[in-house]
């Protein structure tokens, strides 16, 4: 199945705060938030922070960055040939950053993953987004951006 990913982070260069994951069908998407630093970067603070929490009741989850990984491992697990769609190269180097728990080990995606990387000219989550700038609601504008083409 073909997921789209969103995620928030600290400024260019700056650590994860937020991942998403909206399956291509059905309505079980995922979304965690990451602690937030000591520094936020004045613009997160201002257009990321105070949206973290607008998602459906009972999606929101504040995990640590291991318990994280473990939990993206664990809602990818019923898929033997996930696909992870993306429209920008830091979400998935966040991403696959994510899944590295520590020196040589990785979070359970022994079952393999592939990553693709879409040219979405024309596209832009935060003109598209119900919520912009957060994570679930941006993968789901990548979802029906992709979908609708």
């Amino acid at each position: 199945m073909r997921y789209f990913l969103d995620t928030e982070f600290n400024g260019f260069g700056g650590g994860l705060i937020s991942v998403a994951l909206v399956p291509e069908h059905g309505d079980q998407e995922f979304y965690v938030v990451l602690p937030l630093p000591d520094d936020v970067e004045p613009w997160v603070a201002q257009h990321v922070v105070p949206y973290l929490r607008h998602v459906p009741p009972g999606i929101y989850l504040e995990l640590n960055r291991a318990d994280a990984a473990d939990h993206v491992a664990a809602y990818l697990e019923g898929d033997d040939d996930p696909l992870i769609i993306a429209d920008w190269p830091e979400d998935l180097a966040h991403f696959c950053a994510l899944l590295v728990k520590g020196p040589g080990l990785m979070a359970g995606v022994d079952f393999g993953l592939r990553l693709e990387l879409i040219n979405a000219a024309g596209f832009s989550a935060a003109a598209n987004s119900r919520v912009p700038h957060n994570a679930l609601h941006d993968a789901r504008a990548l979802r029906d951006f992709y979908l609708a083409d």
